[in-house]
Parts: structure tokens; C-alpha cells; sequence
């Protein structure tokens, strides 16, 4: 699986190592990616996601997966996420028709 974040599609970036002698040689610079637990409150369900910290502190910051997802771009998120993001949007419709 790529080390890429399912939320928000922050990937790897290369770079170089820069000596003091100026001497520069390839490296990368990886996200700070956790498995995180998110529950999603329209579904009723929890989900288990490669998230970065910078995600976990934004979907906070946003009150939670569900409003994270309906803000989010489509273009960024993963296959799994665009996916619960439909199911949201999907049953979020419903309730309001009810």
C-alpha cells in the first residue's frame, strides 16, 4: 500500500541531504502517517483509515469525518474514502427527505 494519506492525499516528496561541505545526495521526506479509528455519526460506524496528523487535527478541527468528507475535495481523497463520502451524502439526502 503507498504511503499516502486517505483523507487528504498528502504523499512523499523527494529531496536532498545537504552536508556541511555542501555535498547532496537523494532522500525523501515521508507524511507522519497513523492508522487512525474515525467514526462517522450519519453512518453509525467506525472506519479504519491511513490518516497523516495534520488530517486527524484538521477532521477535529472540523467537527468530525462526516463534515470533514463533505468539505473534502474528490480529487484527494482515496477510493476508500470517496466511497464513504457517498454513503454519507447518500444517507444524509434520505434523512432529509424523511
Amino acid at each position: 500500500m503507498t504511503r499516502r494519506c486517505e483523507l487528504t492525499g498528502k504523499g512523499g516528496m523527494t529531496g536532498n541531504n545537504v552536508s556541511h561541505a555542501q555535498n547532496k545526495s537523494k532522500r525523501r521526506f515521508l507524511p507522519n502517517l497513523n492508522q487512525a479509528s474515525l467514526q462517522s455519526e450519519i453512518l453509525g460506524r467506525t472506519f479504519r483509515l491511513k490518516v497523516s496528523a495534520a488530517a486527524l487535527r484538521t477532521v477535529d478541527h472540523r467537527g468530525g469525518l462526516d463534515k470533514f468528507l463533505q468539505r473534502a475535495d474528490d480529487a484527494d481523497l482515496s477510493a476508500r474514502a470517496l466511497k464513504i463520502k457517498k454513503d454519507i451524502l447518500k444517507s444524509g439526502s434520505e434523512a432529509a427527505q424523511a
